[in-house]
């Protein structure tokens, strides 16, 4: 950590007089601030080229900015560096001092207990002096060097004097995180080390015998490694492959542990079990693979199936960064970006992890990998975009289009496939889409853009129908061991020849190689009792083909189990509403950790689920997620309107234990109208119909004169107006029926207190008294004749 004092003795100072203290905690390190305080929180560095930029401004204080200007008034030498002949050690805390006096400069490094461990001088003939306020300070990497992995924090940085250690103060951030992570730390050791003590046995030969595959499964009950009881009884549950290779075993086998643990968190009963997987994500994390620390970050931060911890959260979160686990780098950038969660608000800290992920992201355009995918915008409360989803624009096209002209098989499966669908803002041309599917199938020979093109023209979608081609091709895909081209062979002998025997052949071949569309398929089979050589529909077995193909995530399968357990006429799936939407329910765990990032439309989506089904939420959950995630969206710059409108609605009627706050719900329902949604006019003028007022700085800002609408009515006919004006003017909608019923009141009050009805009420009254004179006169006649 860096600290630095604005102090001054007298003003015979005249040399550049700097400390730095920095803690560090190597493969993690620290580094902290003073009168410049330049860190307060940890930094998990990742040790890449992206840091903390800090600048110094002049000091306001004239004396004080004299003695530095003293320093620095001397010309200034060449770049020095210089090299300690002491190691810094490694996992441990400890605080780093620098100090620069003149043309010395000292470097020390002081344990937790503050004592001093090492100390190293450089003394060179000639001073050199250095302008704070010129440039900027770095700590971590920049685009020059390379960071350190590392924690750093917190840092001090004492702009005027040297100090001596026992001068310096500048304690760690917060005790029970540091032993956090040096628990953790220790803990990892001990498990890294059984791993590669176990693969040496076996490399060796002594449970050869046990090897019958190449895969070993291991659990270690009840042991303590060291005198330290690891993972709470069960040390680690290790599956890996013994082979001759050289490969990063510990890491593979994080991966193994973590891929078994989040299949059965995304199984239906998955997030009754999250307590239970938290010491085996633990191992997965102490292996080195921060999928699972990320994981683990969102479980003890949410409570989701455990206690929340802010602590472990915390811990998680920064060993999954440090790490380089992109959802926990943008985890921590968007915390601190909000200042939310006990995270405190730094900018620059925030920065330097969002830089992070920006240098990854710009990368990630020209590098394609089978794991990455054009993300769309999809909110789970708006239907019509649940059907058409999102366009984005951007230069994505361009690039996919360059990349598919060097004969890159990706780029042109994604180009055509935009093409063909008019996807992220590209106008649908299914003739040119047709055209790259074609040049990728020939020149490529990449069994997906033959498949692809296979089903065009099995469908002649943009092109005119070639069945014998599209079946020739759709062989060629599936010689090459695509699955879902053995999947399209038996859609073919389905629908083109009838010949279901082939069919369930094929799907059967498909369904080994695990494709979720075979599974249903054959289903179908058994539900319309046409499965070769079986009499009649089995919808139990029907039932059962419908549930392992919703298992890979197949919508219709998933679909069809939604509706046997929701109705429970099968005997299999008694029935069981929360199984109903248990799929629903496992998109929880996913929007979670997506929403722990500060994406905007998983926390919207999120608070939406819970908001669908508390139940659930109350069950899987230690938060109140509604409150958290509608909170944490409205803070964003992109958030669509209906949040504030949910937000509003809130505020303005109470939520739960939270209070009313009127302005609080005006100023949300004002930032959806600013948005462009008719409801937010609508609500406004509702308010001023119950009596409340509109403060002056919200009118400012929707831009209503207050000087033309000074009165109620008036700033009610603006208000409905500009309701109607942003709804759907072609149909009859709440807003105008609403400005209408406003426009009734006011003609109606408006003959109520004219002269005219005086006149009227007079012209009539005086019919009626002429009315009954006429007939009292003729009555009396009657009786004297």
């Amino acid at each position: 950590f860096l600290e630095t004092e604005r102090v001054i003795s007298d003003n015979s100072v005249k040399h550049l007089n700097l400390t730095m203290v920095i803690f560090w905690w190597i493969k993690e390190i620290c580094i902290f601030a003073d009168g410049v305080q330049i860190l307060n929180f940890i930094y998990a560095s990742s040790g890449e080229k992206t840091g903390i930029v800090k600048r110094f401004e002049q000091f306001e204080n004239r004396e004080l900015e004299t003695v530095r200007q003293h320093q620095i008034d001397y010309p200034i030498g060449d770049d020095l560096a210089v090299k300690t002949s002491f190691s810094l050690p490694l996992k441990q805390w400890f605080r780093l001092d620098l100090s620069f006096k003149g043309g010395q400069v000292e470097v020390s490094s002081v344990g937790k207990n503050l004592k001093r461990q090492h100390h190293q001088s450089f003394i060179f003939r000639e001073d050199f002096y250095c302008d704070d306020t010129a440039g900027y300070f770095v700590l971590g990497g920049s685009g020059y060097v390379n960071g350190i992995e590392a924690f750093f924090g917190p840092v001090k940085y004492y702009r005027l004097n040297v100090l001596e250690t026992e001068q310096i103060s500048n304690p760690l951030h917060d005790k029970e995180t540091v032993e956090q992570i040096e628990r953790y730390y220790k803990r990892c050791m001990d498990i890294q080390d059984i791993v590669y003590e176990y693969r040496h046995t076996v490399r060796k030969g002594q449970l050869a015998q046990r090897a019958e595959s190449d895969l070993v499964v291991l659990n270690w009950r009840g042991e303590s490694v060291r005198g330290f009881n690891c993972c709470n009884n069960i040390v680690s549950y290790v599956v890996f492959s013994v082979s001759e290779e050289e490969s990063d075993t510990v890491l593979e086998i994080g991966q193994r542990i973590f891929e078994k643990i989040a299949k059965n968190l995304s199984s239906p009963d998955g997030l009754s079990n999250v307590g239970s997987s938290v010491p085996f994500l633990v191992d997965s994390s102490c292996c080195g693979y921060h999928k699972a620390s990320y994981f683990l970050a969102v479980i003890f931060e949410t409570g989701l199936g455990v206690s929340v911890d802010h602590t472990k959260g915390l811990l998680y979160s920064l060993v999954g960064a440090q790490g380089n686990e992109r959802l926990a780098v943008m985890n921590l950038g968007y915390k601190h970006y909000q200042g939310i969660n006990n995270y405190p608000l730094d900018l620059e800290l925030s920065y330097a992890y969002y830089s992070n992920i920006a240098i990854k992201t710009s990368l990630d355009q020209h590098t394609i990998k089978g794991e990455q995918a054009f993300v769309e915008t999809i909110r789970l409360m708006d239907d019509e975009l649940l059907k058409a989803q999102t366009k984005e624009n951007g230069d994505v096209f361009m690039w996919l289009k360059h990349e598919a002209t060097r004969g890159n098989a990706a780029a042109q499966q994604r180009l055509a496939q935009m093409l063909f669908w008019g996807q992220q803002g590209v106008a649908k041309n299914p003739e040119a889409a047709i055209e790259w599917y074609a040049k990728g199938a020939i020149e490529t020979e990449d069994p997906v853009l033959i498949y692809d093109y296979a089903i065009v023209l099995f469908k002649g979608q943009g092109v005119k129908k070639n069945t014998k081609l599209a079946l020739e091709l759709m062989k060629k895909a599936a010689a090459k061991g695509l699955p879902q081209a053995v999947n399209g062979l038996g859609w073919y002998y389905h629908n083109f020849r009838r010949d279901y025997r082939k069919a369930a052949k094929h799907w059967l071949i498909a369904e080994e190689l695990g494709n979720p569309d075979a599974s249903y398929n054959l289903g179908v089979l058994y539900l319309d009792g046409i499965y070769p050589g079986v009499p009649g529909r089995n919808q139990t077995v029907a039932a059962q083909y419908f549930y392992k193909a919703a298992q890979g995530g197949h919508i219709e399968g998933t679909l069809r189990c939604s509706l046997y357990y929701i109705t429970g006429n099968m005997e299999e799936f008694p029935r069981d509403p929360e199984k109903a939407v248990i799929m629903y329910l496992i998109s929880l765990l996913y929007y979670v950790l997506a929403a722990e990032t500060g994406i905007e439309v998983s926390q919207s989506n999120l608070a939406h689920i819970c908001e669908e089904r508390p139940d659930l939420a109350r069950k899987y959950l230690a938060i109140d997620c509604v409150w958290r995630y509608y909170n944490f969206s409205v803070s964003q710059i992109n958030a669509p309107s209906f949040v504030y409108l949910k937000m509003g609605d809130f505020y303005y009627y109470g939520y739960q234990n939270q209070s009313k706050d009127l302005e609080l719900s005006v100023r949300m329902y004002a930032q959806a109208a600013l948005e462009g949604d008719s409801q937010g006019f609508f609500n406004l003028a509702l308010l001023i119909e119950e009596g409340n007022s509109i403060p002056s700085y919200i009118l400012d800002h929707l831009e209503i004169d207050q000087a033309l609408h000074s009165g109620n009515t008036s700033l009610l006919q603006e208000l409905y107006y500009r309701c109607w004006n942003h709804s759907n003017q072609e149909s009859v909608s709440p807003c105008s029926l609403a400005l209408l019923y406003f426009y009734m009141r006011v003609f109606w009050n408006n003959i109520l207190q004219s002269t005219l009805i005086y006149f009227m009420g007079t012209f009539l009254l005086s019919i009626l008294v002429a009315f009954a004179v006429h007939y009292f006169q003729t009555l009396s006649g009657k009786y004297l004749s």
